[in-house]
């Protein structure tokens, strides 16, 4: 199913935080800016109570999700060994929450190339909408990263950055969560040193 761009509704969204834990701290050189950003999106999910579902793989050998990223409000915490996040557990969770599924899921964390891919392949698989937030998606190589995005984008996924999500979640100045929100992203976001090469894939964002 090819993916559409359309206006993220908080009630019918789920955010998607991918295995964004200690170990890959040291291996992955983007690492600092990755939490920065993903910080500032998963502050702002809370803030306008869009439901959010993390992952953890394998977290015996490669740790928690990093302290950083507060996920106490997350619906659940899911350890895993399969590369994907659609694992059982993860699915009753979405009949939980959503009665069947979602009409949007919003993904993050890495390894793009591996964990965040084959999610997404599996969500498209659902008929779920994937938006993939390319400033909060990393790999160990930069290459593999923009390689996965291109094959995404032309599977189907959405490609767009954490401050698009945010503000297309609210729509509007008026929104109650305005004054708060706004606080996240008067800071840029942290570069993450998306292709050059690529230029749709940056006109994307």
């Amino acid at each position: 199913m090819a993916s559409c761009l359309r206006h993220l509704n908080p009630k019918k969204t789920l955010f998607l935080l991918c295995d964004i834990q200690e170990k890959f701290r040291s291996s992955i050189p983007l690492f600092a800016n990755l939490l920065e950003n993903a910080n500032k999106l998963t502050k702002a999910g809370k803030e306008l109570d869009v439901a959010l579902i993390c992952s953890q793989q394998y977290p015996e050998k490669l740790g928690k999700i990093c302290a950083e990223i507060d996920v106490n409000h997350a619906k659940a915490v899911i350890d895993k060994t399969q590369f994907s996040m659609l694992i059982p557990e993860f699915e009753n969770k979405l009949k939980e929450l959503f009665c069947d599924k979602p009409d949007d899921v919003v993904l993050y964390g890495l390894e793009t190339h591996v964990c965040i891919e084959q999610t997404a392949i599996d969500l498209l698989e659902r008929n779920i909408n994937v938006f993939l937030v390319a400033d909060c998606l990393c790999s160990r190589l930069n290459q593999d990263r923009d390689l996965a995005l291109e094959r995404l984008r032309s599977a189907g996924c959405v490609i767009t950055s954490s401050e698009s999500v945010i503000f297309d979640l609210m729509r509007d100045k008026n929104h109650p969560k305005f004054n708060v929100v706004r606080k996240f992203v008067n800071r840029p976001s942290a570069d993450m040193q998306l292709s050059k090469v690529d230029k749709e894939t940056q006109s994307k964002l």
